[in-house]
Formats: structure tokens, sequence, C-alpha cells
């Protein structure tokens, strides 16, 4: 055997040898075989071969036309490789010019003794560049040499990426797998959520994901999620959430590659997965069948989660309105009833202010409710109350407002979104609850379509509670004047000194009234007599008592309150009803006082207060006259 065939034999044992030790790396383990672990056994072996001082491996970027180092084995001392992109036109480059002693011709690779170019079936996959050792080992290897060890290299280069792909491939779907059991084991949105990002971060680490929901995203925590709005300029994603299927986005500008793929279940499409890859020309096709499958399994789990929620909300909706009925109905006071729905609606909306509002009939003005929450008896209260109310009287529709400010045309209020729902009965209109929160578009529609529902039920026992403390109301007042009967004031003033520490009692008259009556007839004297027991009613306190005494005589007690407070008041009486009233009376008033400590009783006040009256009448009419018990006269006040 001459040289040159035994250098042939040389050579091709040297090859054999190579493909043999690729072929026990290619038998490792697959549960710890990894892609970089391969490739730098490869490199670990072409080192040894050429007895290089460094062996840098570059795969080549195709997007970014050039090469990017991956992976190097070096001698102890050798310089570190540069990591930066080296730029490269493959366009010429072909299987047949797979070496070259001459690396000045590949730019960007000059400080190289020696460069291999990977290739199969015309695709570039990367460059070997080596550093020659002190030994000056190269001038030995031959260009048939460097050829077939190019030609390994480009072989083991591409089994490795199919095996690894086959092996992600394979733990991809165990992943699959397992993260079914897990969206089919939750009934948590949130945690369906959190499942399918953590599952693509561990398949795809070097993508970019994020959730694009079309329903109310708020309290997912630290989840990648956006908003997806009919509005938006993503037209992509919002093609996927119409159509139903993967779309995709390609940009040379962003150089990137975007897949959007719909979260679908039975019953509708529930937002969108955008996952981005980045350095890609198009979107890699091996991936998109696992993310198509991963976004359907999660579209399904969201669907149930969310059936889960709507039936879990449902029932808490019933229950509420079930409790809130039979509290109803068990013969609640006007008041307790009105603190009992404020506080359910508070707690069930974490709603700012509830209050509830009549209408009063007879004047056309609303009225609120006692039990109602303190900001609706503020004067700022108003301005709600007006505008809401105007709205309720026209339309007899409940109302849903996200912003106020919008709604008032320009009225800036500490209240920005608003629930109002009427409270009709018979066709009529009762009055409407009024819900407040300062944030806008806090409510969700589910709040609104709730709170329709507790008022629709709540509304006969409202009219129920308000018609039976009108009845009572009407058993212990004068049906004229709608003022207190003497019997109920006989019982107050009882209890009042018992418990208080002083009280005045006024007693008053229309002076001349019979001939009012023989001038005017009896129903103008009504008339007048209605006219003055509405003065009263404004005159006094919540807690002060005005009484139809008999006849013309109308009567004031004021529990608690001084005689000062008292001659007060009938003092501004007696100049009001003169100047007020149509036909024009005048009125006399007998004001008397008790105080704790000394011997009294209800009958010595009416008397004294009678007697006080009398000496009003008997001295000109048309005044305020005191009898102080305790100095046996009488004080006169003229206006």
């Amino acid at each position: 055997m001459g040289d040159r065939g035994m250098e042939e034999f040389v050579e091709q044992n040297l090859i054999l040898q190579l493909k043999s030790l690729f072929l026990d790396l290619l038998g490792t383990n697959k549960e710890t075989v990894s892609y970089d672990l391969l490739l730098e056994g490869m490199l670990d072996q072409v080192h040894s071969l050429t007895k290089a001082e460094q062996t840098i491996f570059y795969r080549y970027e195709e997007l970014k036309n050039g090469f990017l180092a991956e992976a190097a084995v070096r001698r102890s001392g050798a310089p570190a490789f540069n990591p930066e992109l080296r730029a490269f036109s493959a366009a010429g480059y072909s299987e047949d010019r797979l070496t070259n002693r001459r690396p000045a011709q590949f730019p960007g690779f000059e400080e190289y003794d020696l460069v291999l170019l990977l290739a199969h079936k015309e695709e570039i996959l990367g460059i070997i560049a080596l550093s020659e050792g002190s030994e000056g080992e190269f001038h030995s290897l031959t260009d048939r040499l460097l050829k077939d060890i190019a030609y390994e290299c480009s072989m083991f280069l591409t089994k490795i990426k199919n095996l690894t792909k086959i092996i992600a491939e394979e733990k991809r779907y165990k992943q699959l797998y397992r993260v079914t059991e897990k969206f089919h084991s939750t009934m948590n949105m949130d945690d369906v959520l959190g499942e399918i990002i953590s599952s693509l971060q561990e398949a795809y680490p070097v993508f970019t994901y994020y959730l694009m929901l079309s329903r109310d995203n708020h309290g997912h925590g630290d989840l990648p999620i956006k908003d997806l709005e009919y509005n938006s300029k993503n037209i992509t994603a919002m093609q996927a959430y119409v159509s139903g299927h993967i779309q995709f986005e390609d940009s040379l500008a962003a150089k990137n590659s975007i897949l959007y793929a719909p979260l679908k279940g039975k019953q509708g499409v529930y937002g969108v997965l955008q996952v981005i890859a980045p350095d890609a020309l198009v979107f890699p096709a091996s991936e998109v069948e696992f993310i198509k499958l991963l976004a359907n399994t999660a579209g399904s789990a969201l669907e149930n989660a969310q059936l889960y929620e709507q039936s879990r909300r449902l029932i808490a909706d019933l229950q509420l309105i079930n409790q809130t009925s039979h509290r109803l109905n068990s013969n609640l006071r006007l008041t307790d009833t009105v603190n009992f729905m404020c506080g359910q609606i508070l707690d069930s909306f974490n709603a700012r202010e509830a209050g509830f509002i009549i209408l009063d009939a007879d004047h056309g003005e609303f009225k609120v409710l006692k039990g109602s929450t303190g900001f609706f008896f503020s004067v700022g209260a108003s301005q709600y109350i007006e505008e809401i109310g105007a709205k309720i009287q026209t339309g007899m529709e409940s109302l849903f407002i996200g912003d106020f400010d919008i709604q008032a045309r320009g009225k800036s209020g500490l209240y920005r979104s608003i629930m109002c729902v009427p409270m009709i009965q018979s066709d009529s209109l009762k009055g409407f609850a009024l819900v407040l929160h300062e944030e806008p578009y806090y409510f969700s529609f589910e709040n609104f379509k709730l709170l329709q529902s507790l008022i629709h039920h709540s509304t006969l026992a409202f009219a129920n509670s308000m018609l039976r403390e009108e009845l009572e109301k009407l058993v212990v007042t004068d049906h004229l004047t709608r003022l207190y009967s003497r019997s109920y004031l006989d019982e107050k003033m009882h209890l009042s000194m018992m418990e208080d520490d002083q009280g005045t009692f006024i007693l008053i008259d229309i002076d001349n009234f019979k001939a009012v009556n023989d001038t005017y007839g009896h129903q103008v004297g009504d008339e007048v007599l209605v006219q003055l027991a509405r003065m009263i009613i404004r005159s006094i306190r919540g807690s002060d008592i005005g009484t139809r005494w008999g006849g013309e005589e109308l009567a004031i007690y004021l529990p608690g309150a001084p005689l000062e407070t008292g001659v007060l008041i009938a003092s501004r009486l007696v100049r009001n009803v003169e100047k007020y009233t149509k036909p024009s009376v005048t009125i006399s008033c007998g004001v008397s006082t008790w105080i704790k400590g000394q011997d009294d009783s209800s009958k010595n006040l009416f008397k004294r207060a009678d007697q006080a009256l009398y000496t009003a009448k008997g001295s000109g009419k048309n005044k305020v006259v005191v009898q102080r018990e305790d100095q046996h006269q009488f004080l006169s006040t003229h206006d």
C-alpha cells in the first residue's frame, strides 16, 4: 500500500472513530440528554481530532444574516470566545465548499486558522472555527479529511436537532397531559390562567406570552393579561377571537413572529393567547400544534371555571334574595327595613352609599327614608336625588350609570358609579333605591341585575311597611290636619314627664274663626286649619308633637325644650300665620312649661296654657302669653 493509500486508510479510520463517538453520544439516556450537551460533545471530539487550541461553534442566524457563538471547547489559558454576532452572507455556499484554509474569505473570522462550514441539503447550519495550537498540527489535515469531518458534523448536528426536537415534543405532550389533569381538577379561573402561562414558559422559555381576555380581568395578580376590546387596533388578535382560528403576524421591523391562539370552549371564545417568537421570520411550524392543543384545552377549562363561578354566584344571589325576602316579611318597622336593606346592599356590592328615597305623592317631593347611609342626609346628596329622581319619574326604568360626571352634563360629584332601581307597586312609583361608589365604572352588570331582583322582591315589603305605619299614624292623627290626636299627645306627654328634665306646651287658637266660616264657608275654614297645621309641622322637630286639640284649637308639645324655645316657636307662628294664610287670619297662643323636681302634672300644664290663651284672647288676640307657675302671673309677648 502506497503512502497515499495509507493516508486515506488512516483518515477513514479517523472518520469511523469520529462516527462511532458521535453514535455513543446519541446513545445517551434521553432523560438527561440535551442539545447543549450533545453540541459540546461534538466540539470536544473535533477539538481532540484536530489537536486545536480552541474550537468554537457558531450557529447560523438566518434572520440576522450572520453567525452567533453558541458553544466552545478550548485548552486551559486559551482566550474566551467573542459572543457577538458575526455578519456573513451565505449566498453561493454549498456542500461542495465546506472547508477553507483561508478564513479571510469568511469576513469576521480572520483571527481563526481554520473554518469548517456546516450545511445539510443546501441549508447553512453553522461554522466550526478553530485556532491552531503551538504544535501547528493543522498542516497535516488534508482537505478531504476536513471535508469528511465537516460532513459528519453536519449530519450529527442535524440528528441532534431532530432528536432533541422529538424529546422536547414528547416532554411537551407529557406536560400537556399533566396540565390537562390540573385544568380539570380546579374550578378557579386564576389557577387556570396561571397554569397556561407557567406551562408555556417551561416549554418555550425564550418566547413571550400574553393572555388577551374578553371579560373582566381584574384581580388576576401578576399574570401578563391584556384587555381584548372590540375597538382594539390589534386586528389580528380580533380576527382570532372572532373566527376561532389561529392567526399569525410576522414583523420584519421587529424581527419577530406572533401567534394568536383563541381560548375556545364549546359555548364561545373567552380570549386569545398571544405568543411572540423572537428572531423568527415565520412562527416555528413545529410549535403550532402544541400551542393550539394547549389553547383549546385551556379554553375548555376556562369555560368550565366560568360556568362554575356563574353557578356559585347564582346560588349566592338566590340565597341573598331569599334571605332578604324572609327578613322583610317579618314585620320590621320601616326604619329597620331600610337599615337592613342598605346593609345587604353595602355588603353584597361593596358600595359606598345606599339609600331609599320615597315619593311624597301629596307634594311631589322626594324624601330620604331613615336607615339610609349618612350621605343622603347631607346637602351634597340633593344633586344626585334631584337628577336621578327626575330620570326615574320620566322613564320609570332602572338606571345603570358608569360615570355620573358625563351623564350630569359637567356637574362634578364625589360619586361616579350609580345604580338606581325604582320601587313600583300597582304601576305607581313609590320611590327608588340609589347605590353609589366614587370610582367610575365600578359596578358590574351582574351587580345591577342582582340589585333589580332585590328591589323587585322587596318593594311589596316596603309598601306594606309604609302602609302599616301610615295606618298606625291614622289611628293617632286627625284626618283633616294630619296632626296627632289629643289622646296620643296625652300619652307622649305622660312619658316625657317621667323621662325628660323639662318640657313646654303651646296651646293655639284661631282668632275669630267663626267669622271665617260664616264669611267663606266651612270648606275654607277647614283649609285655613290645614294651612296652620302645615306651618306647625314645618316649625317643629321630628321629636316634637303637633296636635289637633279640638275645633279650631291646635297644640304643640316640645319634650325636653325650655320655655324660651316654646315662646320663640309660638312667636314665629303668630307672625307667619298672619302673613301667609289665605284668607289671612291671626292666632293667639298660650305657653306653659314644666321642670323636673317640681310637683306638676300634665293636667296642670294644660290648665296654665289654657289660662294664658284666655288672657291672650281677652287682651287683643294675635299674641303669645306665657304663664309661669312659680310667679303666678301672665307674661305677654306682642308682635
